[in-house]
């Protein structure tokens, strides 16, 4: 039981873990082991946290500070991370809180059969991420000021009419490029989805992304995917291919997440 200053934090839903434990020593949001709670049939990988973070007003708040929303973020994946290593789990929202192990068990019993349905979808596979961008230097414009001057108003124009020209074909290239890579992506894996393309100051990069992509690939075939991967990345100049991985299944823990191809056996 926990105290009356203590709230159930759950990292994640999954199967039964039988003979394969978390190990000892890991520790998850606020500094808390994670724990069990059974629930016919179904898992749900719980910690404790502290009221006054976690109860609703004081956790609105805390989500507004970055450095606090990092950590926790970060403790939160660690616990994903351990996970993935003995099972496929379903992994739920960050801060996903209940006031004790009987709101927890309710909300497995009313939404037993979507975790179900989930985890059958995530059995035996894991989701890398692939973007591709275009390098900052392959898009920029000239700039004028290195440019020998124009013999004519003429000239300039023709110059810039070119650089336009390129710049299209420059993109033209990307979006081709990044097509044909996930289409070949695609038939290796069970699923696959299309994320809107990153912002380049949450990316950290000047670089412009052209595909930011999940896919949903079996743990055996995982080898061959990031092989076909690794082998595109210098096939395109001006053209960065990135590779993260492998994640539990966040970008397909409901149905209409998935898109492409049926799941293969």
């Amino acid at each position: 039981m926990t105290g009356t200053s203590e709230l159930r934090y759950v990292y994640a839903v999954c199967r039964p873990l039988g003979d394969a434990p978390l190990q000892a020593d890991l520790t998850g949001v606020a500094g808390a082991p994670p724990g069990l709670v059974e629930h016919h049939g179904l898992v749900a990988v719980v910690g404790d946290v502290p009221e006054r973070d976690f109860a609703e007003a004081p956790l609105r708040s805390r989500l507004e500070d970055l450095d606090w929303l990092t950590g926790t973020a970060r403790a939160h994946q660690r616990v994903i991370a351990a996970l993935c290593t003995v099972t496929s789990p379903l992994p739920l929202r960050l801060a996903t809180v209940f006031r004790d192990d009987s709101g927890v068990r309710t909300m497995l019993e009313q939404e037993g059969d979507r975790f179900r349905a989930a985890l059958d979808r995530l059995a035996g596979r894991v989701e890398w991420g692939v973007k591709v961008y275009v390098e900052e230097a392959a898009a920029a414009e000239p700039a004028p000021a290195a440019e020998p001057a124009a013999a004519s108003g003429r000239d300039y124009l023709r110059r810039r009419r070119a650089e336009r020209a390129a710049r299209d074909d420059t993109w033209q290239r990307a979006e081709r490029f990044a097509q044909e890579l996930h289409d070949e992506l695609s038939g290796q894996a069970a699923a696959t989805r299309i994320h809107p393309p990153q912002n380049p100051e949450l990316a950290r990069t000047s670089d412009r992304n052209v595909l930011n992509a999940a896919y949903l690939v079996g743990r055996s075939a995982s080898e061959e995917f990031v092989e076909t991967v690794d082998a595109t990345k210098d096939r395109e100049p001006g053209l960065r291919v990135e590779l993260t991985g492998p994640w539990a299944g966040y970008s397909f823990s409901s149905p209409e997440d998935a898109e492409g191809g049926e799941e293969q056996p």
